[in-house]
């Protein structure tokens, strides 16, 4: 997975050039980059140097820019566009998240890029999409959730949403999206010889991850408050609950002989048997899971979890998670540079992903080595 035993993974022989840009797309250069293709990344001349952004992350800790290599060009040049242009003609994809009209003003938008490589995939990735009245407007993952609805289901009745990081807009509706895309783009210019432009909007992603959200509003079946629901928290035998430490459990109990398994491996009365589905009976519910939840410690559940099959698990922090034997054994995580990552996903029996350099590798090689290695003539 990582170092000196690299294969050729599935994307061998893809090249990506990847515009300097922060959340989705170094987030999709990242998939792609594991899955074998060669990525370059074009970086404002400031670089790797630059100052810890709005967040606090530098360039050399962020981990999303693993197995690149990297190239300061400023594009407000004619020269640093002249090579831009030149490694776009020698690429397979192009990616870039800026605000729609940028690349037209720099010279390097689809109308400049595709007559000089006509197979070029030019991927898109903003959050409001390339037109329409929100298009140009600013915006990050907790913005586009908030206008999808996805913000508005997400915590407890009667407290205010809960954003779940930036997971879900700028890392699954954005960056795994146009990983996707891209890879489906890739494999219809085999058959066509002929690229396209991907217009990747993280909106219109995040309202594909609701997709079952939206058929159990149309069944009738989901409640507007939110953390009222039967995947929310609203139901008991779907939720969190203190141990007598102050650590959780997470109970994820839906099938019937889960619910089962669960009432006998807490103790609890026969009488909550048939109250799965009977909501008048959920307080009632909820307060004997928390009362005996209680009762223990977070490491004496998980020892007695680990006698059984039950949809329950000890909820772990990150630095816990590495030493879950589960993860382990597949080995999920990694450590690249002393830093904690996640391996190549998903998983190919014969093409595996694989960790080649960590982001904070320096590269000694100047520019005419760079475009050597992408292929590109040295001189015009």
């Amino acid at each position: 997975m990582s170092g000196e035993a690299c294969l050729p993974g599935p994307l061998s022989g893809v090249r990506v050039l990847e515009l300097e840009a922060s959340g989705p797309v170094p987030f999709c250069a990242m998939f792609l980059a594991d899955m074998g293709a060669r990525v370059l990344r074009i970086e404002r001349p400031a670089g790797w140097d630059a100052a810890p952004n709005a967040l606090g992350l530098s360039p050399r800790d962020d981990v999303l820019l693993r197995n690149r290599r990297r190239l300061a060009l400023d594009l407000k040049t004619e020269g640093g566009r002249r090579i831009a242009r030149r490694l776009a003609q020698r690429s397979d994809v192009l990616l870039e998240g800026f605000r729609p009209g940028t690349a037209e003003r720099l010279g390097i938008g689809p109308g400049d890029l595709l007559p000089l490589n006509p197979r070029l995939i030019y991927a898109r990735v903003t959050g409001w999409g390339q037109d329409g009245p929100m298009a140009t407007r600013a915006g990050h993952d907790i913005n586009f959730l908030a206008a999808t609805g996805a913000l508005a289901a997400l915590g407890r009745p009667g407290e205010p949403p809960a954003p779940p990081l930036n997971m879900v807009a700028d890392f699954g509706g954005g960056g795994m999206l146009a990983a996707f895309g891209v890879a489906a783009a890739l494999y219809e210019t085999r058959a066509s010889g002929r690229g396209q432009v991907l217009d990747v909007a993280m909106v219109d992603g995040v309202t594909s991850l609701l997709s079952s959200l939206m058929s159990f509003r149309a069944a009738g079946a989901w409640e507007r408050e939110r953390g009222t629901n039967l995947l929310d928290g609203g139901a008991p035998w779907y939720d969190c609950y203190a141990t007598a430490d102050g650590r959780y459990l997470a109970l994820g109990c839906v099938e019937p002989r889960f619910f089962a398994g669960m009432l006998d491996f807490l103790g609890l009365d026969e009488a909550f048997a048939h109250s799965q589905f009977d909501r008048a009976a959920w307080p009632r519910l909820r307060d004997a899971i928390a009362r005996r939840v209680a009762e223990h410690d977070q490491a004496a559940w998980a020892g007695r979890l680990a006698e059984v099959d039950l949809c329950i698990t000890p909820v772990l922090d990150l630095a816990e998670a590495v030493e879950h034997p589960g993860l382990r054994a597949r080995g999920t995580h990694a450590v690249v540079g002393g830093r904690l990552q996640p391996g190549p996903a998903p998983r190919f029996s014969r093409t595996p992903g694989c960790i080649r350099s960590g982001a904070g590798v320096d590269d000694e090689e100047g520019m005419d080595d760079v475009l050597a290695w992408w292929g590109v003539p040295l001189q015009d």
